[in-house]
């Protein structure tokens, strides 16, 4: 089956493709000859979804998903939630967001680093809408470690793997563990269920 994965970032794009493995082709919207940014505006993590899977569906008429990703760290408030791609600048700047997310927390050092990852993941198929969502919770690191990963993994440690930062796990471990593999395994499920 083809199905739009509406990402430019190749790392997710590959945890997808692991995850949904054989008989799925993903492809991107680059792929497809959309090249604009796809508009994020919501105010959940949901509605992000939502809206990027719709914009996919409304320009191709074609199988898609998207999801919307969102770290929240306790001690800040639930911050950066919904903004974190884009909590320090506008572009999606992971160093910058490590940061300032290491920056907000050294505010707060008498409290609890708990956090989460949550991803929503919206597949539209055949032009019917269906939801997905996946959650890791953790806590933040003092500094960065670890090279592998994308995103806050530098800095996020998994309660099913303490004492080692999310970059440091290695693809395999980490879609096992992931928000965003959660999500991805109940949809690939789901496809191989309905399809």
């Amino acid at each position: 089956m083809k199905i739009v994965f509406a990402t430019g970032n190749r790392g997710k794009l590959r945890e997808a493709a692991e995850i949904l493995g054989e008989g799925f082709e993903l492809v991107t919207p680059a792929d497809m000859g959309i090249t604009e940014e796809i508009p994020e505006t919501g105010d959940t993590l949901k509605e992000n979804s939502i809206q990027k899977a719709q914009y996919l569906y409304e320009r191709m008429g074609c199988n898609c998903f998207a999801d919307d990703t969102g770290l929240e760290v306790d001690a800040l408030g639930g911050a950066p939630g919904v903004h974190s791609a884009r909590y320090a600048t506008d572009g999606h700047d992971f160093d910058a967001n490590i940061v300032k997310l290491l920056a907000e927390l050294a505010k707060v050092p008498d409290q609890p680093r708990t956090a989460r990852f949550k991803s929503v993941v919206t597949l539209i198929i055949d032009g019917e809408m269906h939801f997905f969502e996946g959650t890791l919770e953790g806590k933040i690191a003092q500094e960065r470690v670890g090279t592998q990963g994308f995103g806050y993994d530098p800095v996020f440690i998994a309660d099913e793997a303490p004492g080692h930062t999310v970059a440091e796990l290695g693809d395999e471990f980490k879609n096992r563990i992931s928000h965003r593999g959660k999500a991805l395994r109940a949809m690939a499920a789901w496809l191989r269920e309905n399809s």
